[in-house]
């Protein structure tokens, strides 16, 4: 049986810089060629394309933070520009801000390394319990289980006692989706008077879009029996790094550059030192070069056990910059702004914090009216949020004229990383 998806997991560090520096010499000329938006960058930064001869060029270019694409995409809308006009597009897909993506075709790998590291194939039943409906995540990590020749219940976001229900009758061996869901749908199971780990055939969970947190692990494992694996990528580059058996760090693909930088700077810091991810997804199709993902996390050169020879990521530490994400979708700053015209720049306010192994969103806005905390306004001010947002309000907390001050942070994440 081979441990390895394919050959180039096995690469030396040299041949696979050379390859990803080929490929990202040619991406740069393409997209220097086809898009506009890409030859004003490297304009006014006064960069040819033939100054970009290798991944340690990159430096020279400015990172895009994902509040950056939203305002360049509001700007030239569909793509910021950043698309290559003369490629058919597969799939366009939609995030918050919102982010249009045309995606990938299904030809791509995206996702089939980190399920088979996983090891998940043809004798799986995988519950993909990720969103279908315009987000990447559903459709993508459908794809990559097909890669893999796992069989795909494409569940998408039930309800977790549906979920229990296809588990069970479905033999389901494998879990896709966030640990929290996991974690629901155990919770259901109980109440509906099953033991989940003597029940049922679910012994793999492959986690992305929400963090892990240890004793979740553990009681995933000891308690149920489930191998579990940790994935990380972002709509706008695809699949970034995921876990093999080895549980020591999150393999980088092999179609991504990965920096780690200084937020500040842009300048990539020392291997071992932590810094922002910052990623390039080499294609011929979105030519969106060093995406800020605002995460932060190191790398791990030390060659693993499982024979795969990429530089892994220890993990995520924390998150840089304004966005957040909650319950796996992102919030931004740009959103509650779309929210507050809409209600006569009303000031509010987002926290987020956490309770248990869930996280939860408060809005606070200020009663500047006598409307403002009615029922009938209290409904509509969450069902436009939630129609912008895509994620759903936990509590509302109506404060004072003057409470929320005009330099005060549109999100503030209180949860501990």
């Amino acid at each position: 049986m081979n441990r390895l998806f394919d050959k180039k997991e096995a690469w030396t560090n040299k041949k696979r810089k050379a390859t990803q520096d080929e490929l990202l010499v040619n991406m740069v000329k393409l997209g220097y060629k086809k898009s506009a938006r890409v030859k004003q960058i490297f304009d006014e930064h006064k960069i040819k394309p033939i100054n970009i001869k290798s991944r340690e060029d990159l430096e020279k270019l400015p990172v895009t933070s994902r509040e950056r694409l939203v305002d360049m995409e509001l700007q030239e809308p569909p793509y910021a520009g950043l698309s290559n006009p003369s490629i058919s597009i597969d799939r366009i897909f939609t995030s918050p801000g919102p982010v249009y993506e045309p995606h990938l075709a299904e030809s791509d790998n995206l996702w089939a390394r980190a399920f088979f590291a996983a090891g998940i194939g043809p004798n799986d039943i995988a519950l993909n319990a990720f969103s279908y409906h315009l987000v990447a995540a559903g459709l993508t990590f459908h794809s990559g289980l097909r890669k893999v020749g796992a069989t795909v219940v494409p569940s998408g976001t039930s309800s977790s006692q549906i979920q229990v229900q296809l588990i069970k009758d479905l033999k389901v061996t494998a879990y896709v989706g966030t640990p929290s869901f996991l974690s629901s749908i155990i919770a259901k199971a109980t109440e509906m008077g099953f033991d989940f780990k003597k029940d049922f055939g679910l012994k793999k969970a492959c986690f992305a879009a929400e963090p892990l947190f240890p004793d979740m692990r553990r009681s995933f494992e000891k308690d149920y029996g489930i191998d579990t694996y940790q994935m990380y990528g972002a709509t706008e580059v695809g699949d970034v790094a995921y876990e093999c058996s080895q549980k020591n760090g999150w393999h980088i693909c092999e179609e991504t550059i990965v920096e780690i930088v200084d937020p500040a700077t842009g300048k990539n810091v020392a291997d071992g030192e932590l810094g922002e991810i910052v990623v390039t997804r080499l294609n011929e199709i979105f030519f969106l070069l060093r995406f800020g993902t605002g995460d932060l996390s190191r790398i791990i050169t030390d060659q693993c056990k499982c024979g795969r020879t990429s530089y892994r990521l220890a993990g995520i530490a924390g998150r840089i910059g304004d966005a957040v994400k909650v319950r796996g979708l992102f919030i931004a700053p740009s959103q509650l702004k779309m929210i507050q015209a809409k209600f006569n720049n009303l000031p509010l306010q987002v926290l987020v914090s956490r309770v248990g192994n869930d996280d939860v969103l408060k809005v606070r806005a200020e009663k500047v009216n006598p409307e403002i905390g009615t029922a009938v306004w209290e409904e509509k001010f969450k069902t436009i949020f939630r129609e912008i947002c895509t994620v759903r309000i936990d509590q509302l907390e109506y404060v004072s004229v003057g409470s929320i001050k005009p330099e005060d942070k549109l999100i503030i994440d209180q949860r501990k990383w």
